[in-house]
């Protein structure tokens, strides 16, 4: 099955000047010669990206966009006209979307969260600000310590609203985020809590793959800093956060295991690697 905006293995069916042909369900479909790998020949099978060009004709690219058909990305406008915009997303066809898809009318040069599409009229690729009506908590499809990638969405006075695999929305309270983050950017957390329809996320792993992950960072540090740290469970949440780019929490619990495997000791002023004898 050809899937349109989407990455595809196809198998390569004749050579022209000007590029391959590949094989597709009832037509077969051009890669242009600038993007087919060197060394391709026939019967080789490629991943290649699909979308339509300019002239509706469907069209094969080894080039990577920003985002594929359903994912939600920031995307700069390049252009504007009377019938919409057009976006930048890493192809050599810029993405459309249609003025009646802008929230306010955009500008160039600036940055807007949208959501690619396919238009059900005529099967092409368009991007739309209104994302609201594709997400919805009413189904979920993760539970707690799922792990999820996040767009965030936008501010509110708790924390931030994400967006949860493309499909749903939580909160990221700002208790738990140590670092500044804005509309637009893609985070990797997991859900620590849901609520009736209610999501909690946080950034990093759950449990104890995420204290693993920070242990073997500190003693990295430890190791680069001649075996000692002056940092302890006294040390300012800033500083901690500062250096080591986590919070006092996940610190003082990553520091208190690693002391029980006695790879470290506390000192007056700071954390020691123990020498392995």
């Amino acid at each position: 099955m050809i899937k349109v905006g989407d990455y595809n293995l196809l198998r390569v069916k004749k050579e022209t000047d000007f590029g391959v042909y590949l094989e597709g369900i009832d037509q077969e479909i051009l890669l242009p010669a600038r993007f087919v790998p060197h060394g391709t020949k026939i019967g080789d099978e490629l991943e290649v990206f699909l979308y339509h060009d300019s002239e509706n004709r469907l069209i094969a690219t080894t080039q990577r966009p920003l985002g594929k058909a359903g994912d939600i990305v920031s995307l700069r406008a390049v252009s504007t006209t009377k019938q919409g915009a057009f976006l930048d997303w890493g192809l050599m066809k810029d993405l459309f979307v249609p003025q009646s898809q802008q929230l306010t009318r955009m500008a160039p040069g600036q940055e807007y969260l949208v959501k690619i599409y396919i238009d059900e009229l005529t099967g092409r690729l368009a991007a739309t600000e209104k994302i609201d009506r594709f997400l919805s908590n009413e189904h979920l499809t993760v539970k707690e310590m799922d792990q999820v990638e996040m767009v965030v969405y936008r501010r509110t006075d708790i924390g931030y609203v994400v967006i949860i695999n493309n499909q749903h929305t939580g909160i990221l309270h700002h208790n738990e985020l140590f670092r500044s983050v804005e509309p637009g950017d893609k985070l990797s957390g997991f859900v620590r809590r849901i609520r009736e329809d209610k999501i909690d996320v946080v950034l990093g792993q759950p449990g104890y793959k995420r204290v693993e992950n920070e242990a073997q960072k500190i003693m990295r540090l430890l190791q680069e800093n001649n075996g000692y740290l002056p940092y302890h469970d006294k040390s300012s949440p800033e500083e901690i956060q500062e250096f080591f780019g986590m919070s006092k929490k996940t610190f003082k619990m990553t520091i208190g295991a690693l002391y029980k495997e006695r790879k470290l000791e506390f000192t007056q002023t700071g954390i020691k690697a123990v020498e392995e004898e």
